[in-house]
């Protein structure tokens, strides 16, 4: 029986009720904190955004941002919000000053939402504006304007000044984590040379953009010094190393763009274009491009990104009714590029010599190569290892974003997330016993081991991550030492033949509960010992209390709420300073002493993880 229709059912959401009840229009997902494009880490880079417009206008030189316990504040120094508008910029959906070109002509934030969608999801909210020495202060709660002050006189510096608290309402028990934030302010800092970032007494600066952030996050050896180019709203560096695969990092008006977009399609295809008219050779583009490490940065007059949190660009000009973005990229390599290998002769020798290795070693690979793909295809026909899902990160469709891949050990495991998952946006991939160790082996064996062939083939990556089928790659392996033993393995093939999935944010953990804590009435899930005490005392006396010792011992039914909305993913991150063959020859190499002494000190056997509960 159908429910009934009619004007009772129409109902008019004010510009903080819609935010808060599709929060994911405004800011993709929620998040407690753990993934680095968690909501908390979105509000804030909104509101650093428009410090950073303020900037690149030519308005104030350095930004203040700390964060105590839940508390976040950002500080800058432009022209300050005109006071007279202070409220409506912060609360009226479509107001602001950047619809006018005139007054933000490269920015970020065009849509006049980020600071509304920060402000309706704040349990408090306050922003002080400083200009012509008078100051106008407004403070909110959930969007609800609880204080509007007038305007009065002030000794302190012109600028904005914002403070809030992400809602708990609405982002539940939330922890930041300053890695991710330390990361995103790097960015800014080599994007925007010449500004200064301070952040809980921690500086970021950068002279050199690009070329700084190559060299601080690099960590393999390189074929040639860095090629580092600047021109107007273009900035490029690229090099060679010697990993496998290729590796970008792209930017449009200081936005990291995470998942590429037009740009940084146009600058790996116009590299190869480029170096091999230089060179007056025909190579595969293929070959010019492995092991290739670039960074593309341009400034676009209003920008058109493929979602709200601006992490793929689809602009095809440079402005509107300009120049196309593949023109513009295509005719500064052309020039700057050309020149830079004509001046630097050692440079040029040292990227041929590059090219002609990998030339070498594709016509090697060749035949292997063409039978795995054989088998591969075969292999997912009969014995269906992969479970697709319906939408895929290459096309279209705004839920691309979400879309994920699991990799699990065992048929129970498999089953149960493939009967609990979203069909549209979550696949999932059996793995069958154990992968090889594959630390110090060639990209051969990638080909030759079928369960390396197959994972290869189901993330489409032969030919690189440009046509990555999935947004997230999550290993879910048992809670055991078979399963981080696994664990391991998966990170250690990855960190060896494609490190740009793990550089670029692609790779995750799953985090799954470790008990089950249930009385009559309610029933939790507990990911670690203190919440399994927390749990006991909330629930009182003689609660039943589960043990998951493996995933497979995890109904589908209760699968769904640890993959749904609510999904706990652990990042698989490597730090600016970690050098990736010593951590991998360190953990996968020979037993040396020190790795046994490192076990050793940190072994932690099952009865420290489980107190007795009895």
């Amino acid at each position: 029986m159908s429910a009934d229709y009619t004007e009772d059912n129409i109902r008019t959401l004010d510009w903080k009720e819609h935010i808060r009840f599709r929060p994911g229009m405004y800011i993709g997902k929620l998040g407690n904190g753990k993934s680095i494009d968690d909501g908390i880490y979105i509000l804030l880079k909104e509101v650093i955004d428009n410090c950073i417009d303020e900037f690149v206008m030519g308005h104030g030189k350095t930004i203040d941002v700390s964060i105590h316990g839940k508390t976040v504040r950002v500080r800058d120094y432009g022209r300050g919000v005109p006071l007279g508008k202070l409220v409506d910029v912060v609360s009226k959906i479509n107001t602001g000053a950047k619809y006018d070109s005139k007054a933000f002509k490269k920015s970020v934030g065009l849509n006049g939402v980020g600071t509304k969608a920060v402000n309706a999801l704040s349990s408090m909210f306050k922003i002080d504006s400083v200009r012509e020495s008078k100051i106008k202060t407004a403070e909110f709660c959930r969007g609800n304007l609880t204080n509007d002050s007038k305007i009065d006189s002030s000794p302190k510096r012109k600028g904005t000044n914002v403070t809030y608290i992400a809602d708990a309402e609405i982002f539940g028990e939330y922890t930041y984590r300053l890695e991710y934030i330390e990361r995103m302010l790097w960015n800014y800092a080599y994007l925007n040379t010449g500004l200064t970032i301070n952040f809980n007494g921690k500086k970021f600066y950068s002279e050199n953009g690009l070329l700084d952030l190559m060299e601080n996050n690099i960590t393999e050896k390189i074929n040639y010094p860095i090629i580092h180019l600047k021109g107007d709203d273009i900035e490029v560096a690229l090099t060679h190393g010697d990993s496998y695969g290729e590796n970008y990092q792209s930017f449009v008006n200081g936005q990291h763009t995470t998942m590429g977009g037009t740009h940084q399609g146009a600058f790996r295809e116009l590299i190869a274009t480029t170096i091999k008219e230089f060179y007056g050779k025909s190579y595969d583009s293929q070959d010019v491009r492995a092991s290739i490490i670039g960074a593309i940065s341009v400034k676009v007059i209003e920008p058109v990104f493929e979602s709200q949190t601006k992490t793929k660009l689809g602009s095809t000009e440079v402005e509107p009714g300009g120049k196309s973005m593949r023109a513009f990229i295509g005719d500064f390599l052309k020039k700057e590029l050309d020149n830079y290998l004509h001046k630097n002769p050692e440079t040029a020798t040292s990227l041929q010599a590059k090219i002609q290795l990998s030339e070498r070693e594709r016509k090697d690979m060749a035949g292997v190569k063409k039978l795995a793909k054989q088998r591969a295809k075969k292999a997912n026909l009969h014995n269906k290892k992969l479970r697709d899902c319906r939408i895929h990160l290459t096309s279209k469709d705004k839920r691309a974003e979400g879309t994920m891949l699991f990799i699990t050990e065992g048929d129970s495991a498999s089953g149960s997330i493939t009967k609990s998952r979203d069909v549209n946006t979550q696949a999932v991939f059996s793995l069958k016993g154990k992968p090889l160790n594959s630390y110090g082996l060639t990209k051969k064996i990638v080909y030759e081991n079928e369960e390396f062939n197959l994972v290869q083939a189901a993330l489409n990556i032969e030919d690189g991550i440009e046509d990555l089928r999935y947004n997230k790659i999550i290993i879910a392996t048992d809670a055991d030492v078979d399963g981080m033993h696994i664990r391991l393995l998966l990170i250690t093939f990855f960190l060896q033949f494609f490190p740009e999935l793990i550089t670029n944010g692609h790779l995750f953990i799953l985090q799954t509960p470790l008990f089950r804590v249930r009385n009559k009435k309610e029933t939790r899930y507990c990911y670690s010992d203190e919440e399994k005490k927390s749990a006991l005392n909330d629930l009182g006396k003689a609660p039943e209390i589960t043990r998951f010792k493996g995933l497979g011992e995890i109904s589908p039914d209760e699968f769904k709420h640890f993959i749904g909305d609510d999904i706990r993913l652990e990042p698989v991150l490597i730090k600016n300073d970690s050098a990736i063959k010593d951590m991998l020859e360190f953990y996968m190499g020979k037993n040396t002493p020190d790795r046994q002494k490192f076990i050793i000190d940190n072994l932690v056997v099952e009865k420290d993880l489980v107190e007795e509960v009895l």
